[in-house]
């Protein structure tokens, strides 16, 4: 039920994609859904983000009104945005919504299962596990927030009847006055431990953590997920990008195309990308593409400006451009080597925005993603879409989705390096620029594959069909009342635990 809050999120990342069309893609496989999301007023109805409204009118074609539930609360309604970046106010707005759902959307709807997404809906499995209600919940994102039983109460959710069910930052060894007073519950770790079973939003992603690859996950949420692994609970379902993405449909494009007639269509906007940035207009040069923010605590935008200026010099022949349509302060390190290297026709670097970044998809050759982590991604999937190869770090959701191109064999979709530093992301580019000095037949043949694939393989109606499958698997196994096993107890079977034997 929280799968949708994210998606009215600014256009900063990958949940804003991946929510509507999700749905959509349930009801046509024949799942009874209901939705939970704030009521944004001023967002929906007003034209602040026509994102938001668009996103919610796709509900309304597949849904009938009854299953569509609107949160209500003051602090959503006059907002012009879901966020505004405060700590404090984001926990507000994530207890409120949690209050509505539990109070009132639940006991309505009485769902069979509740499917549940990030630190933002963490209390609802602990309250689901309580009244006998099987629940999903999906990591994203691991990132988890801490607040206290008291607050959690004065929101107006009767903690009381769930805390058992919670993870907190201690051990409640005195019990709930204890709990309420002393200690924090962490809100996506409780996710995680009270949930029926847990998924990433990539198979690798979740190997990764349990693994111990990434010392940014915290210690508690690792443990846990561990402990889910063990006992059969957890697995990993990627995401798929909107339906929206197609080049044969999309309407920011200066031409539309398809895997048959892609040639043109690629011309035709890279043409139209070039003059719109002011880079030199040449049909014949390879334009690297990076769409994602430019954060350098996660997507690398460092190894790429450590490598920049070299990398459009040592190509000067062939006339290699650099497209960057992302936003984030690290945007100025671009905007300082165009200034000290006179390459104002070769690199562009703008904001954010969405039109100029699907035409950027469609107008370049290859798409640069060198992150440290990648839960999911969503661009490395775009982009074959549109005919343009991935150049990106094996990591997560990349590692499952982007495949080394073998030409002989004719498989793969892409050029990807291992290990998280400039020289490899050099290595990854050199060798997508020898698949551009190949000869422009088989380079077609491969494009023309890639795209046919891609259209197939990165679609909703595949993400619909895993999550059927897990809530068919979930609901066809009784529930057994239990008491939960010690908050930092041993891994325990689900068939123990959780009286089911989920796998």
């Amino acid at each position: 039920m929280g799968e949708v809050a994210p998606c009215v999120a600014a256009k900063a990342g990958g949940l804003a994609d991946v929510s509507a069309a999700l749905i959509s893609a349930l009801v046509a496989q024949g799942a009874d859904i209901h939705v939970a999301l704030p009521n944004y007023r001023r967002i929906f109805n007003g034209n602040i983000f026509h994102l938001h409204e668009s996103e919610l009118r796709k509900y309304h074609e597949v849904l009938p009104d009854a299953h569509i539930h609107l949160a209500q609360d003051r602090i959503f309604y006059y907002r012009d945005q879901v966020y505004s970046g405060y700590h404090d106010e984001a926990m507000h707005i994530a207890l409120a919504f949690q209050r509505e759902v539990i109070n009132h959307i639940v006991p309505i709807v009485r769902p069979d299962l509740i499917h549940c997404n990030d630190w933002m809906t963490g209390l609802i499995p602990a309250m689901a596990r309580r009244r006998g209600i099987k629940s999903l919940f999906t990591i994203h994102n691991i990132h988890t927030r801490t607040v206290s039983l008291m607050r959690i109460e004065e929101t107006g959710i009767d903690a009381a009847e769930f805390w058992m069910n919670l993870f907190f930052t201690g051990l409640p060894a005195h019990g709930y006055e204890q709990a309420r007073a002393e200690l924090a519950v962490d809100l996506l770790t409780s996710g995680i431990f009270a949930a029926h079973f847990i998924n990433t939003v990539s198979p690798r992603f979740l190997s990764e953590i349990v693994a111990g690859d990434h010392a940014l996950v915290p210690a508690t949420v690792r443990a846990e997920m561990r402990n889910k692994q063990a006992a059969g609970c957890a697995s990993g379902i990627l995401n798929a990008p909107d339906a929206s993405y197609d080049p044969a449909t999309d309407p920011a494009l200066a031409r539309t195309y398809g895997a048959g007639d892609f040639p043109g269509g690629k011309a035709a906007n890279k043409q139209a990308l070039q003059q719109k940035l002011g880079l030199t207009v040449n049909p014949d040069a390879p334009v690297f593409f990076w769409p994602s923010r430019l954060d350098p605590q996660q997507k690398g935008p460092q190894l790429f400006t450590d490598i920049l200026q070299q990398t459009v010099c040592d190509y000067q022949q062939s006339g290699l451009q650099v497209v960057v349509v992302a936003d984030g302060p690290y945007q100025m390190w671009f905007h300082q080597i165009v200034r000290d290297s006179g390459l104002r026709d070769r690199i562009a670097a703008v904001d954010f925005d969405e039109q100029l970044s699907r035409l950027a998809y469609a107008g370049s050759d290859f798409m640069v993603m060198p992150s440290l982590f990648e839960p999911c991604g969503l661009p490395q999937m775009v982009a074959p879409i549109y005919g343009t190869l991935a150049v990106a770090r094996a990591t997560g959701g990349i590692a499952d989705t982007v495949h080394p191109l073998d030409v002989s064999a004719s498989t793969g979709n892409g050029f990807r390096f291992d290990h998280y530093d400039s020289a490899g992301l050099r290595w990854a580019i050199d060798q997508a620029m020898a698949f551009f000095a190949l000869p422009w037949k088989i380079r077609e043949r491969e494009i023309r594959r890639i795209m046919r694939e891609s259209k197939l393989e990165f679609s909703h109606d595949q993400v619909a069909r895993h999550y059927m499958d897990r809530y068919e698997a979930m609901l066809a196994r009784p529930l057994v009342n239990h008491k939960p096993p010690n908050h930092h107890g041993h891994p325990v079977p689900c068939q123990d635990w959780h009286g089911e034997g989920l796998s």
